[in-house]
């Protein structure tokens, strides 16, 4: 366990907010948990909405570090998004894309977490873009739009499903979208 206080916080935050959600852990709780005392929290943060922020910034890295290293180990080739994806599924603890999760309890897009949340998305789709460019798929930026549409409803499905069944089947979707892109291409 971290020995700062600032990181005891958000790594108890990380827990339980993508646990039981950020609207459910009081700081009480994150207190508790953390071990760290409430002259300490407000040292760190002004507030539990600047937790949130931190504890999102922190989930964005880590999760785009684990994509970006396991589609290299796959060799780079974009479909290898939904591998990725599949072994997040069977995770015990999985429960979602935090960043989902975050953007649907902090409904207001003006609100920091929520901004945050969404900036994820938007890095993501980033380096969706990248990977799609470096195949040379033609129309890159559309089919790192349509990926992850298709990584985000695979999500939500794994959630619902306990399976890592939606990912293999947005898998396909996508196969077939760069199907249809390179025949588009070479029809043109």
């Amino acid at each position: 366990m971290p020995t700062h206080a600032r990181d005891r916080l958000v790594q108890a935050a990380e827990h339980l907010f993508y646990a039981e959600g950020i609207r459910a852990v009081g700081v009480e709780r994150l207190l508790t948990v953390s071990g760290v005392g409430r002259a300490s929290f407000y040292r760190h943060f002004s507030s539990k909405d600047d937790l949130v922020v931190a504890m999102l910034r922190g989930y964005d890295q880590r999760w785009r570090r684990v994509l970006a290293e396991g589609v290299t180990e796959r060799g780079n080739q974009p479909l290898a998004v939904f591998d990725v994806m599949a072994e997040r599924f069977e995770s015990a603890d999985f429960r979602g894309c935090a960043s989902i999760n975050a953007m649907v309890e902090l409904a207001d897009p003006d609100s920091p977490g929520h901004q945050v949340a969404a900036e994820h998305k938007r890095l993501v789709i980033e380096y969706l873009d990248g990977l799609l460019a470096a195949a040379g798929h033609d129309h890159h930026a559309t089919l790192a739009e349509q990926f992850m549409l298709l990584m985000d409803g695979a999500m939500v499905t794994a959630l619902r499903e306990r399976t890592a069944e939606p990912a293999h089947r947005a898998k396909a979707v996508a196969a077939a979208l760069l199907a249809t892109s390179a025949t588009a291409a070479h029809a043109g």
